[in-house]
């Protein structure tokens, strides 16, 4: 199928699928940082992000893990946390025309900071 946006980025393909990657990256944890999370809901969050992102446009694939580490210190009733960065660690495969890319997103400890970045 034709890129009707093709005619708007001054830029190589690999270039696109690094930007594509970068805006679904970004989508996912402005999207979901927030989202309420207990060891009940762990794994259907997980699905909902993954089939969230595998509809937009130039994703191959996509791997969604949420740490359930924190989750395990809040107990109670009114004890629930919600979703953190440093939670989420997220693959992504972005195939653009002839290039492709691997995207990351995971909590990296010696920064302590959630990083978006290239693994490939």
């Amino acid at each position: 199928m034709p890129d009707i946006a093709e005619q708007f980025f001054n830029c190589s393909n690999r270039e696109r699928a690094i930007f594509e990657a970068g805006i679904k990256l970004g989508t996912i944890y402005h999207q979901y940082v927030g989202a309420p999370v207990s060891l009940s809901n762990l794994e259907s969050l997980e699905e909902a992000i993954k089939q969230s992102v595998l509809v937009q446009p130039f994703v191959a694939s996509a791997s969604v893990k949420i740490n359930p580490e924190n989750i395990h210190k809040h107990k109670g009733t009114y004890k629930y946390i919600t979703l953190t960065g440093d939670m989420l660690d997220v693959s992504l495969d972005i195939q653009y025309k002839n290039s492709s890319v691997k995207a990351r997103l995971r909590y990296i400890k010696e920064m302590d900071y959630p990083l978006m970045y290239l693994e490939d």
